[in-house]
């Protein structure tokens, strides 16, 4: 048995949910309004204050589709009620973050500046203090979407092993290599 599919989704206040014929959840709340298309074989059923799915057997692709729709909605309730937040760090010399309508503007260390458009959906802020290391924070509703660009800023300069220079989400730990021995004679 699917033990997160089976488990009810609380709605807390202020948020509201309508799920439509053909298996389409909307949610909004007080940070926007998120939709997914649920598989036709998971009845979703609204029933006062929480959501519950069902599926129709205990054949393995069932399980996992009942777990995942779940979830799913779970992070749409928490989205669009609370919100979603990923910290990047930029971490190297002269690496540099600013944000102008919804444009981020990275210096990584290459011969030119890296712009990198934004969703709608997705807003970030730049914290730039002395003698730490420019931090990106990017928030959303949408977890989904949300992890998705933080691993394309990533990807822009993935940190590297000698020196950990690159960007990375905070806190990640970057494992280390030792450097070139000096050569024996």
């Amino acid at each position: 048995m699917s033990r997160i599919g089976v488990q009810p989704i609380n709605i807390p206040e202020g948020v509201e949910v309508n799920i439509s014929e053909s298996n389409l959840v909307t949610v909004k709340g007080k940070m926007g309004e998120l939709q997914q298309q649920v598989h036709p074989d998971i009845t979703v059923k609204q029933e006062e204050e929480q959501i519950v799915l069902k599926r129709p057997t205990s054949y393995k692709s069932h399980k996992a589709m009942h777990g995942l729709y779940r979830a799913l909605i779970n992070n749409m309730v928490i989205g669009v009620s609370e919100g979603f937040k990923l910290d990047l760090e930029l971490e190297g010399v002269g690496y540099r973050a600013e944000v102008q309508d919804n444009v981020l503007d990275l210096t990584l260390g290459f011969s030119h500046h890296v712009y990198f458009q934004l969703p709608d959906i997705v807003k970030a802020e730049a914290v730039m203090q002395r003698q730490k290391n420019p931090v990106v924070t990017l928030t959303s509703p949408d977890k989904q979407l949300l992890g998705q660009v933080a691993a394309k800023i990533r990807e822009l300069r993935r940190p590297e092993p000698y020196k950990g220079k690159g960007v990375k989400f905070k806190g990640e730990v970057i494992r280390r290599k030792a450097g070139k021995s000096a050569a024996s004679t």
